[in-house]
Parts: C-alpha cells; structure tokens; sequence
C-alpha cells in the first residue's frame, strides 16, 4: 500500500499539535473521496445487516457469523464486517487466527478474507498482531476506522453484508447507519434475561430515532437441554417474544445454550459447521430463512416508539 493508503493500525497513532489549514484541507479532501469509495462499495452490495444489541455478552459475534454462514449454505454471497474495535471476536467464530492479516490490492484496497464457511471477512482482529494488543480509540478515531473499512475492503458483489456492532447505541453504530447507504435494516439480539429485555428497548428506540427499520428480534441462551431431554430456563424465558408483541417486531427465533460453541471458539473453529446437525445450528438454518423472506420480501419496517 502507499503511505496514505489502505488499513494498517499505525495509521490511528499519529498525535500531536493542532493540524494546520493545508493539512485540515487535506484531510477534508480525504474524507469525500472515502465517503465516495465507501457509497460506490455498498452500492454493490444488495442488502446491509446490522446486528445489535445495546448489552454486552448476548452472543452477537456468534449470531453474526452463524447467520452468515447459514446464509452461505443457501447458497448466498456474504460478508461480515467486524465493527466491534474493542473486543472483536467475529474472526474467531468464523474459524480464523488473530493476525491474520488481509491482503493488499495495487489500488490501496484491501480483499476481505475467505473463511472457510465461504463467507468474506473483515475485522480490526485481523489487523492486531494478538490478542491482549488493547485498541484505546476515542469516538472519532472509531468513526474514522469504520469509514476506511467501508470505503478501502474490496467487498465485490455481495448479496449480504452483516455488520457486527459493539454494545450500545453510540459511535460506531451511528456512523454505519450515516455512512452506509440504504441500511436495510437490524437485526437485534437478546437473551430471556429481564435486565437485557430493558437494555435492547434502547436498541430498538435507536433504530427509530435514526429510522431504520428492525427486520426482527432473536433470543440466544434461550434455554439449556440437559442430555435426558430436559428443558432449563436459565436466564428467564419469554423476554424476547415479549419485545416482539410490545413493538410489533418479528421474533426470528431462540439459540439453545450449548457448551460446544465455547469449545468450538476456543479451537479456532466455527460453531456452526463443526456441528452442523446442532439444535443450536438447526434453529440459525431457520432464522436466516426467516431474515431472507423478510429482507428480500421487503417486510422490514421501521418501530413505532412513542416519544416522552
């Protein structure tokens, strides 16, 4: 790549002094052309995801990339963007090694990198040399990684792209929704846990703030089967079908609890197809038919949330 090129995280270390106009114009110029990279990058792909919820640990990373590789089984084209700086996970669910690096193009793009689900990837995880490297942005540097990610990764024709966001309703997912055009919609996940019930509204009073509408609501660790068959509520039940009568919004499905999705993550492996006849694996196969009726049927609507 060329000095001013490309995506490499020495380039959000600089520091220092205040920029001067010929600089602040540069920069200025720089921003316009990424936005337009960015603009011409999603044009070319059919339909954008954004997968949220306003709590940490729900399990997003893991729904990101089993939806994604679901939806590769249906023979989709799909890629996944880990917009998650702080923590991102994405990489390992779908099977690939911290660091890994993506490659260079003349151009100063980047290609994402294919997973073996045959789903692209792209993710700050990728870029980091290991695991304990801690990424200290502010909001603007944040803002500023997201668009480059959107304007410089060489996605191609894709019919899905799904977005990873981190918890909340700040920084990250703002810029996506302002910087990508024609969000198709969210896709928001919880689970059956009352405090998570009351966080996700926040996710859901976001998406029609900004006006963007939720193709459905999705409850992971809904439930643990023991090995006799026995079903265990083990953090509530119900939270999310709940949010679906109360705002009217597609409940998509429940994701068992399964030990075998740490095991998988701790190997390196994506969940998904290491145990594809799952029950965890059989209810995303569902879901991501569901998403596709609704998505390409165009059924995704905006919440009504009444204002105070």
């Amino acid at each position: 790549m060329s000095e001013n090129k490309g995506l490499r995280i020495d380039h959000y270390k600089k520091g220092g002094g205040s920029p001067s106009y010929k600089e602040t114009a540069e920069r200025m110029k720089e921003v316009a052309k990424q936005q337009t990279m960015a603009t011409a990058n999603m044009m070319k792909i059919k339909y954008k995801i954004l997968i949220l919820s306003s709590k940490g640990g729900v399990g997003k990373s893991l729904v990101t990339s089993s939806l994604a590789i679901s939806l590769a089984t249906m023979g989709k084209s799909v890629g996944v963007l880990d917009a998650d700086f702080h923590g991102p996970s994405a990489h390992k669910m779908l099977g690939v090694p911290t660091g890994q690096g993506m490659s260079a193009r003349m151009d100063g793009t980047v290609n994402p990198v294919e997973t073996t689900g045959g789903v692209k990837l792209a993710s700050v995880g990728l870029l980091i040399p290991k695991d304990d490297v801690a990424l200290i942005w502010r909001g603007p540097i944040k803002a500023g990684a997201i668009k480059e990610l959107l304007a410089y990764v060489n996605w191609g024709p894709l019919d899905y792209l799904l977005v990873d966001l981190p918890p909340g309703t700040g920084d990250e997912a703002l810029t996506l929704v302002q910087s990508i055009p024609k969000v198709t919609g969210m896709v928001l996940v919880t689970i059956p846990s009352e405090v998570s019930k009351s966080v996700v509204k926040k996710a859901i009073a976001f998406a029609a703030k900004v006006k963007t509408p939720i193709i459905g609501i999705i409850e992971n660790m809904s439930y643990f089967r023991c090995p006799h068959g026995d079903i265990v509520y083990v953090f509530g039940k119900g939270a999310a079908e709940e949010l679906s009568r109360e705002y009217d919004i597609p409940f998509l499905g429940a994701i068992p609890l399964d030990p075998r999705v740490r095991e998988a993550s701790d190997r390196g492996k994506a969940f998904f197809l290491e145990y594809p006849d799952s029950e965890a694996a059989h209810a995303f196969r569902d879901i991501a038919a569901k998403i596709v009726d609704i998505v390409e049927g165009g059924k995704a609507r905006i919440p009504e949330v009444p204002e105070d």
